[in-house]
C-alpha cells in the first residue's frame, strides 16, 4: 500500500496542475453604462491615433513604471473639464488593468475614466470603453443629458 501512496499524489498532482488557469491582476464588476458615466471625471468620443510606452516614474524599488500613453483626436467632450483630452494613459498590459485602443484614427470609442489634468486622462480594464457603433441610438442620445441628470439618483 504505501508504494502506491506517491503513485496517487503524482496523478492527483497531475490533474490538480492541469486544471490551472491563467488570471489576471485585476477584475471588474459589469456596469451599466450609466453607472460609468457617474463614476468618471471624464467621458469622451474619441479616436486613438498613436500609441507610444513612456516611463510614469519609479516604483518603490527604483523600477521604471511603464504606460501606454495614446495620443488621441477628441470628436465630444460629454463630461469633462473645458479642456480637450490629448492623451489617455493606461497600464502597458490587460494583465496590468491597462486598455487596448487600436490606433490609426478609425475606429471611434465612448471612453469614460479618471482626469488627469492638462488634456490628459486614465483609463482601466474597470473603465467603461466601447465602440461607439457597438452604442444604441438610446444610449447614444442619453449621453448628452439623461445619464448626468441620472446621477443623483443612488
Amino acid at each position: 500500500m504505501p508504494a502506491a501512496l506517491p503513485s496517487l499524489l503524482a496523478w492527483l498532482a497531475v490533474l490538480l496542475l492541469g486544471r490551472a488557469r491563467p488570471a489576471d491582476a485585476c477584475s471588474c464588476s459589469p456596469i451599466h453604462p450609466q453607472q460609468a458615466f457617474c463614476n468618471a471625471d471624464v467621458v469622451i468620443r474619441a479616436k486613438a491615433v498613436s500609441a507610444k510606452e513612456v516611463d510614469s516614474g519609479n516604483d518603490i524599488y527604483g523600477n521604471p513604471i511603464k504606460r501606454i500613453q495614446y495620443e488621441i483626436k477628441q470628436i465630444k467632450m460629454f463630461k469633462g473639464p473645458d479642456q480637450d483630452i490629448e492623451f489617455i494613459y493606461t497600464a502597458p498590459s490587460t494583465a496590468v488593468c491597462g486598455r487596448l485602443l487600436d490606433t490609426g484614427g478609425k475606429k471611434e470609442y465612448l471612453i469614460a475614466g479618471k482626469s488627469e489634468g492638462n488634456g490628459k486622462m486614465h483609463i482601466t480594464l474597470c473603465d467603461l470603453v466601447s465602440t461607439w457603433d457597438s452604442l444604441s441610438p438610446t444610449q447614444k442620445k442619453s449621453l448628452n443629458q439623461r445619464y448626468q441628470m441620472g446621477c443623483e439618483c443612488k
